[in-house]
């Protein structure tokens, strides 16, 4: 196997663990919401729960597919177009990552926990 070949599958690999940390993540949020209600819990506290896991489980799949295209840009093809192309991609995907953790915890990321 050349080495191209075993960054292109490490690439995919990563790129499929990330997509499995976004479903199985929604897929447990959503049972332990279910369960939740159905055990007759406060809807506004199960939804939050909810939110909070589902935003935590496209975080770790942002990071998974973050770190494959990285990989496969740096690695295989290292054009001008091609970072460039990685540079707006980790771009967009840095402002969701930090929009969903102010979501999630209501401050940035590199703001201190409140005492």
């Amino acid at each position: 196997m050349q080495f191209t070949e075993v960054i292109e599958t490490a690439g995919q690999v990563l790129d499929a663990a990330g997509v499995a940390a976004i479903v199985i993540g929604g897929l447990v949020g959503t049972i332990r919401f279910l369960r939740q209600l159905a055990g007759r819990q406060d809807f506004d506290l199960a939804y939050r729960t909810y939110r909070r896991g589902l935003g935590r489980a496209i975080l770790l799949g942002l990071e998974f597919l973050v770190a494959a295209d990285i990989i496969r840009t740096v690695a295989i093809a290292p054009t001008f177009t091609s970072v460039g192309v990685l540079a707006l991609i980790v771009l967009v995907r840095t402002f969701l990552s930090y929009s969903l953790e102010l979501e999630l915890t209501g401050r940035w990321p590199w703001q201190k926990t409140p005492s």
